[in-house]
């Protein structure tokens, strides 16, 4: 969650020019989670198409948002009522994405946390993008991604990933405060941007979702000695020795590194999820994922040297991906199975932090941890796990005194919408929301 260190240079690559059509369809099914949309899309060959698209794209951003310099505290307030987002008054009835953008989103697109003062991350931006998607919200996605791409991207993401961190400085203006990139929000953004692309047929999208993956590959990836390519958190900071790399978990959901190599099939993406399998095994013994690992040359997987075998504020979203995976993926029960420890935590209850080498518990986890645990649930098919989660996350949901935070909110948006049937992935990663007719744009 929280990277501090600096940014380096990025390295442009040229794109790769194709661009996804898409033909939008609807799929009925019984019982709770109602009905998927699906979407059916194959690369085509557009090189006029992407470069119209891309020479769009820089006026459109122009006229959708200007880079946010005042930082006037007044608009970031809480409760602050004409700097927030208008709540789209339940487009496919989602109250929690709407309770979402009350708190957190402003009018312009900058979502807010409040628990580091008035903060903005890319990490941020890219759930936000993500679940805008998922309620067919298509202002509110255009709004987030002119904000982050004016003011995270330096006014172009073709060219320069988002930095993590935006807020107020130790000067008291506002702006970037960590020029280093995260990414897993980098990778997010180039999903949502890919399937915003197919499901509402615009090329622009997908031309920026292909210019950002070429920068990952350019700038955030490990080749690990005698193990292969992996993500590396951000740009730099994270070789902290001449034979020791730092991972992160939580970084690498598969769908989203399906939907990468769906969509740039040259790529690293397939091995890469593949060994983040391989990864899990090595760093879970007690099937408890960590925060950090760390990857040595001759000694393989370690402890990682910084944080130590915590699993904790990171580690939760590992068992989420795991249990939004779908069944068909051939890596889903392998990926399951090395995470077995949250199942088996003494009385059911979601723990706060684990000691991944002894599996020892401590604390109880704030509700956002029983949300992202639902999907894993599911996945395992532990029904009396899943129900006392439901009930702890509709409880801490419906009492406004608690006051949920951001990361709360966020766990609490992917793992419960995923429970509810809001959307599905399919084996190669592509989103399966629940448009219904009455929400449907």
């Amino acid at each position: 969650m929280k990277k501090p260190f600096s940014r380096s240079t990025l390295t442009r690559r040229p794109l790769h020019r194709w661009l996804l059509g898409a033909a939008l369809f609807a799929a009925s099914s019984a019982g709770a989670n109602g009905a998927l949309a699906a979407a059916a899309a194959e690369p085509a060959n557009a090189t006029d198409a992407a470069a119209a698209a891309n020479s769009r794209h820089a006026a459109q951003l122009a006229q959708a948002a200007a880079p946010a310099q005042s930082g006037d505290p007044s608009a970031v307030r809480a409760g602050a009522g004409s700097s927030r987002a208008p709540v789209p008054g339940g487009r496919c009835n989602w109250p929690d994405y709407s309770a979402f953008l009350g708190r957190h989103v402003q009018a312009d697109g900058r979502v807010i946390d409040y628990g580091p003062p008035q903060q903005t991350t890319s990490e941020g931006q890219s759930y936000a993008l993500f679940f805008a998607l998922v309620d067919n919200d298509r202002a509110t996605f255009d709004r987030l991604l002119a904000w982050t791409e004016a003011n995270l991207g330096s006014g172009d993401m073709a060219a320069r990933l988002p930095a993590w961190q935006w807020g107020q400085r130790k000067d008291g203006s506002w702006g970037i405060m960590d020029q280093n990139s995260a990414s897993d929000a980098d990778l997010w953004i180039a999903y949502a941007l890919f399937e915003a692309g197919r499901l509402w047929r615009q090329p622009r999208y997908t031309t920026l979702a292909l210019a950002i993956v070429d920068q990952v590959k350019s700038t955030e990836l490990f080749s690990l000695p005698s193990f292969g390519p992996m993500l590396a958190p951000g740009q730099t900071g994270f070789r902290i020795a001449n034979d020791v790399w730092r991972l992160n978990p939580s970084y690498v959901p598969l769908p989203v590194l399906r939907l990468i190599a769906r969509n740039d099939p040259q790529g690293p993406w397939k091995t890469i999820a593949s060994n983040t399998v391989a990864m899990m095994r090595a760093v879970a013994p007690r099937g408890y994922a960590p925060d950090w690992a760390a990857y040595q040359s001759g000694k393989g997987f370690i402890i990682d040297p910084v944080k130590g075998d915590v699993g904790s504020y990171d580690a939760i979203r590992t068992y989420l991906w795991a249990g939004m995976t779908p069944k068909s993926d051939p890596l889903a029960a392998p990926l399951l199975a090395a995470l077995g420890g949250m199942r088996a935590a003494a009385g059911g209850a979601v723990p706060e932090k684990v000691a991944t080498v002894t599996g020892t518990t401590s604390g109880t986890g704030p509700a956002g941890f029983s949300a992202a645990l639902l999907p894993y649930y599911m996945a395992l098919g532990a029904n009396g796990q899943l129900n006392a989660a439901r009930a702890r996350a509709a409880d801490a949901s419906g009492a406004a005194s608690q006051a949920p935070g951001y990361y709360d909110r966020v766990l609490q948006l992917f793992g419960q919408g995923y429970a509810d049937g809001r959307y599905r992935f399919d084996a190669s990663g592509r989103l399966l929301p629940n448009w219904s007719a009455s929400c449907r744009g």
